[in-house]
């Protein structure tokens, strides 16, 4: 365990999975995060000291160089879905990939890994889509041969996109969602990571690479199939982009109005922007492919988690088992 890696973000729905990965490769990983102790459980991905959580602050310099030293890769995977507090996007994901990238150059660090995101642009009228494609600019400017890596929607076990949705599956008998025809091309976090790890340990030529899954469906199609794995049968309502842009900018006042203290996890007028768009692998993009990765399939991997959502819970496999034995 002679290397160490630094991953900004290694806590959260990504990072957790890069930093298993990379303590299984042999390699010594530190875990930067805002809030280290309530990262504890990444210890467990390795041996006895070999992955630690670490305190950093991606708005400042001095921090993020503090635990950088000594690192021979970096991945950053940190980002946001709605600012909060002095976490607006431009900090965190314009302001923060470059100020890594700048610090890892300096440094002398020799791979670079960031986690961007399918739609990516620095032109775009979402602040989302702008802050991430301005990040990709300024690791660039910086770290050129740095491997930037744009999922599509990404799911798992604990992922905020199904995981979501099936909980409010159980609140009644209507499924609301924003852009039904919106098509996306979900891909497995594990697999994300698989691709993280191959940037971070130079087995990837540098560039961007556009990850999606084997499948794309529209959003409609996506929540019919989660309905079907969570054996629920709910309408699934298509709710118009204006009236969702109405939702959001009151969503959005609100939580401006309470200066932050009501924080709009439900829809802001940013999401409802992004929702617009296609989230799926542009043609003669650099994919899975090219790393010579296979992704996983939703249907084997979304019945191992999305279980829980079942009328019946763990015990609904049992219950259908019992409908096909016969009366004595």
């Amino acid at each position: 365990m002679d290397k160490l890696v630094t991953i900004y973000g290694g806590s959260g729905f990504v990072g957790r999975y890069i930093a298993r990965r990379m303590a299984k490769e042999g390699w010594r990983v530190r875990v930067a995060v805002r809030r280290p102790n309530e990262a504890l459980f990444v210890r467990a991905y390795g041996a006895v000291g070999q992955v630690e959580p670490v305190l950093c602050n991606i708005r400042n310099d001095a921090s993020v160089r503090a635990v950088m030293q000594g690192a021979d890769a970096v991945v950053n995977c940190v980002g946001i879905l709605n600012r909060s507090g002095r976490n607006t996007f431009d900090a965190v994901q314009a302001q923060g990939p470059g100020r890594i990238a700048r610090i890892a150059a300096d440094l002398g660090v020799k791979h670079l890994v960031q986690i961007s995101a399918i739609g990516a642009d620095a032109g775009s009228d979402s602040a989302y889509a702008r802050t991430k494609g301005e990040g990709e600019a300024a690791v660039l400017a910086a770290f050129p041969r740095a491997v930037i890596l744009r999922p599509s929607i990404i799911f798992g076990p604990e992922d905020g996109f199904f995981n979501r949705f099936a909980a409010m599956s159980r609140l009644g008998p209507v499924l609301p969602v924003v852009g039904a025809g919106t098509r996306f091309q979900p891909v497995y976090v594990d697999d994300v990571a698989a691709a993280a790890v191959l940037g971070a340990t130079g087995k990837a030529a540098p560039g961007i690479y556009e990850l999606g899954g084997p499948e794309v469906a529209t959003f409609r199609a996506l929540m019919d199939r989660m309905l079907q794995v969570i054996q629920r049968r709910r309408l699934i309502l298509n709710v118009p982009f204006l009236v969702a842009g109405i939702v959001g900018w009151g969503l959005d006042l609100v939580q401006a109005i309470t200066l932050g203290l009501f924080n709009n996890g439900l829809l802001t007028r940013d999401q409802v922007r992004n929702l617009r768009r296609d989230t799926v692998v542009a043609s003669g993009a650099r994919g899975f492919a090219d790393l010579g990765l296979t992704p996983a399939t939703m249907d084997s991997v979304l019945p191992e988690y999305l279980w829980r959502y079942r009328p019946s819970g763990q015990f609904a496999a049992i219950k259908d088992s019992a409908k096909n034995l016969k009366k004595a």
